[in-house]
């Protein structure tokens, strides 16, 4: 039987919470990452754009949409190399992935898709009100992905 190396990941996004909880899992589970295939996910959010008007910014729609989509492409990879440089501090390898849509969905199909056994993500310690009306994307991945999910929290 072929040993297939068990796989964590870690999403991620522009969030202190979220580098809180990478930097944590490396620190308090550097032994069992170590010896894991650790994967670093972000999200790049989909923006309506309807509010964006050509006169008012001297570009056509079409390549001000552009312009914006390879703007967040950028901050998303620059964040996903902040992350590998941050695991390879600590010793680790980390591979590195990025889709565009809402992260709630795209971190559990990436979670299925990857064969994940360990998610880690970070808490953005909304209260209840907030949760309730902005939806919490580390509440939805504990309801909806089939592994064992950690949830960090930044503590005061």
């Amino acid at each position: 039987m072929e040993h297939v190396k068990k796989k964590v990941m870690v999403a991620i996004d522009e969030s202190e919470y979220s580098r809180y909880a990478l930097e944590w899992a490396l620190q308090n589970l550097h032994e069992s990452i170590a010896s894991k295939q650790l994967l670093i996910f972000t999200v790049q959010p989909i923006s309506t754009y309807s509010y964006l008007h050509a006169s008012a910014y001297g570009a056509t729609p079409p390549e001000l949409i552009r312009n914006i989509q390879e703007n967040q492409k950028r901050i998303a990879h620059s964040l996903l190399d902040q992350a590998k440089d941050l695991c390879n501090k600590y010793g680790i390898t980390a591979e590195t992935l990025t889709e565009v849509g809402d992260p709630k969905e795209l971190i559990c199909e990436a979670v299925e898709k990857s064969k994940i056994q360990l998610l880690v993500l970070g808490s953005h310690s909304r209260g209840a009100l907030k949760r309730a009306f902005l939806g919490s994307v580390s509440n939805h991945c504990v309801q909806n992905v089939n592994c064992a999910v950690l949830v960090v929290k930044k503590s005061a």
